[in-house]
């Protein structure tokens, strides 16, 4: 399988802004992070989910009317760190609060969780679902 890659460091930050401008009336950019979000909100719950990069189209290619609110993409298989996931949780919350979908990940699920304590010291309910379907990890 071939890759187009210009620079390592920068291939998430380029993937992000790839589908933003490929898809500009449904998803933007969360100023210059690695966040992805819906570029209208509704009054509902807001979905949020991430984890590393390097398995697109998860998560950002869910990102859209009746899926997810905001993806949080962390560098390639690195789990998002807790302040891009509070940064996302802010710019989706519209006051009926978040829902994480954290995958079954140790970095994913501590980081997810601090996430979740820095929102609700911001007033911000949040609840969430640790999902395990990977059929690369035996038992999951």
């Amino acid at each position: 399988m071939k890759k187009i890659i210009n620079q390592p460091a920068d291939i998430v930050t380029e993937m992000v802004s790839g589908l933003t401008r490929a898809y500009p009336d449904f998803i933007k950019r969360l100023d210059d992070t690695n966040v992805i979000v819906k570029t209208e909100q509704t009054s509902q719950v807001q979905l949020i989910s991430g984890g590393g990069s390097g398995h697109e189209p998860s998560h950002a290619g869910f990102v859209g009317d009746g899926m997810l609110s905001a993806a949080v993409c962390g560098e390639v298989f690195t789990s998002p760190t807790p302040d891009q996931i509070y940064e996302a949780s802010k710019a989706v919350n519209t006051g009926a609060g978040v829902f994480f979908i954290i995958k079954n990940y140790s970095g994913d699920v501590m980081n997810f969780d601090m996430a979740k304590d820095m929102a609700e010291m911001a007033d911000i309910q949040v609840d969430f679902v640790i999902v395990d379907d990977d059929i690369a990890v035996e038992n999951s």
